[in-house]
């Protein structure tokens, strides 16, 4: 048996100039949040961090619950613990077996000021705050309700040692921006509905780049961590470039070149196949109708076209999922199809997401 990732966040400083959400920190406070299991096993662990923090965090008590059985969660044998500045840690083991494509309810309390929280910020889930330690509780029906992850990275499963498992590492389009909050219809759950054995967990950040940092560090500088530190991995498939092309018309930063995209796919590729990893690419999506200003610019649709027509002809990768030809409009391809679009010309809704997890051939995803 060994340990590897049933469930992955990742996460990003609240002390970011580009922000997407409002951060905030707590005291005297439980969270409680739900986790959707992309794989299961007997027993878990899961991973705390204050990767970002500028403070200690304290965590006085956890517990972790699916279904009916809660199960108190210890480090080094305690219950409370501190997580220093910029650093992780993991729970001791705990028996609760938790399946695959079930909900893990994870309880923290955190009895004093915490300042501001390392978090995943677009995770189309809902945090639930309450004042006071509720932990144990089996409901918090007062609780303020947040869409946001704070403080957890990810869920450890012991599973057989066959085990075989992708990641999905990019940005908005995984994450699962536009689809239902709380439906678990992001394009990486769909994905994993459609495979008969392994699973892939959600590296997605929301406004993640391929070369620069903002939102989250950029996807160069966080693959050791989000991807090559994940146990049993195979296949690492990726989306970027749709931030790298539109988040410079917001923020007054020179336009990137295709061939500086096309360089940062092939590092990323040379990495994946160093580590002995299948990856498979992405076409950019389309996002001539982003309502944002600043996103959609005619430099940067250029760009996309130029930077798709390199990807699909390419052998950089191990095989390409054509997500732009499967959401476009066939008559403006520059245009997510109205059916597919989330409202905001730039996301995708719970129908789109299922477009894209269909646009993976799963011939080139055996786990």
């Amino acid at each position: 048996m060994t340990w590897t990732a049933g469930f992955r966040t990742a996460v990003i400083s609240p002390y970011e100039q580009i922000q997407l959400t409002e951060p905030r920190g707590f005291a005297d406070q439980t969270v409680r949040q739900v986790l959707h299991m992309a794989g299961g096993g007997e027993r878990l662990r899961v991973r705390l961090t204050n990767l970002y923090g500028r403070t200690p965090l304290t965590i006085a008590a956890a517990t972790a619950a699916t279904g009916h059985r809660r199960a108190v969660l210890t480090f080094d044998g305690t219950e409370k613990l501190t997580i220093p500045p910029g650093e992780e840690t993991v729970s001791d083991p705990v028996d609760l077996p938790v399946a695959s494509g079930a909900d893990l309810s994870l309880s923290l309390y955190l009895p004093e000021e915490t300042g501001l929280a390392t978090y995943s910020h677009r995770p189309m889930e809902t945090a639930h705050i309450v004042g006071g330690n509720h932990v144990t509780s089996p409901a918090l029906p007062e609780a303020e309700r947040v869409e946001a992850r704070f403080y957890v990275s990810g869920v450890d499963v012991l599973t057989p040692d066959d085990t075989a498992i992708a990641v999905a590492f990019g940005d908005s389009w995984f994450e699962g921006v536009g689809s239902t909050t709380g439906a678990n219809n992001r394009s990486v759950d769909v994905l994993n509905r459609r495979l008969k054995r392994g699973w892939v967990v959600n590296q997605g950040i929301a406004g993640n780049r391929l070369l620069r940092d903002e939102v989250g560090e950029h996807a160069l500088a966080r693959f050791d961590r989000d991807v090559l530190s994940i146990p049993g991995l195979t296949h690492v498939l990726v989306h970027f470039g749709i931030n790298d092309l539109g988040l410079p018309g917001m923020s007054g930063e020179p336009p990137v070149t295709p061939d500086a995209l096309i360089e940062g796919f092939t590092a990323l590729a040379h990495r994946a196949h160093t580590a002995n990893l299948k990856i498979l690419a992405a076409t950019v999506g389309p996002f001539a109708g982003a309502i944002y200003p600043g996103i959609s610019t005619p430099e940067g649709l250029t760009t996309r076209r130029a930077v798709n027509d390199w990807i699909r002809t390419t052998d950089t990768f191990d095989a390409v999922f054509d997500v732009a030809r499967a959401v476009e409009n066939p008559e403006a391809p520059d245009y997510i199809h109205p059916a597919l679009d989330s409202g905001d010309g730039m996301h995708l809704n719970d129908k789109g997401a299922q477009a894209m997890a269909n646009a993976v051939d799963l011939e080139t995803l055996t786990l």
